[in-house]
């Protein structure tokens, strides 16, 4: 139960990471758009260009993450099914459902922290680089 609460814990708190530097990237980001007007700069067509390109990346990068751990969880699974399994009947029904309910929440929220990852890498990356003072 430690384990579960402390998986937990870390995901609220990149949760809580995310929340605060997605803002902050966001506002820098319109600031410089307004900033630079009707001609930006070689230097803001470069910020807007990886603006687009991390997304796209980080999205691929979620999406694979995400899937990768869906399906090493359902392998898991189906090999819970083994010899322990056939030589153990009658089962409980309350027992299997209760154990399949259990495996079902922990393999979304280890999706969800998996897939949530590359999002908030690059987010708090990119608000630790665009926080700092650029010097001219």
């Amino acid at each position: 139960m430690t384990a579960r609460l402390g998986n937990n814990a870390a995901l609220a708190a990149r949760m809580m990471e995310l929340g605060f530097a997605v803002p902050q990237v966001v506002a820098h980001r319109l600031m410089r758009i307004a900033a630079a007007g009707p001609r930006p700069s070689s230097d803001d067509w470069n910020e807007l260009w990886l603006m687009g390109a991390e997304k796209i990346v980080a999205y691929g990068e979620s999406c694979n993450a995400m899937a990768l751990e869906v399906l090493r969880a359902n392998w898991a699974f189906a090999l819970s099914f083994g010899p322990g399994w056939w030589f153990s009947f009658p089962l409980s029904a309350r027992s299997s459902s209760a154990r399949t309910r259990r495996h079902i929440e922990q393999t979304a929220l280890a999706a969800f922290a998996k897939g949530i990852a590359p999002i908030h890498r690059r987010a708090v990356a990119n608000a630790k680089r665009l926080g700092k003072p650029r010097l001219k």
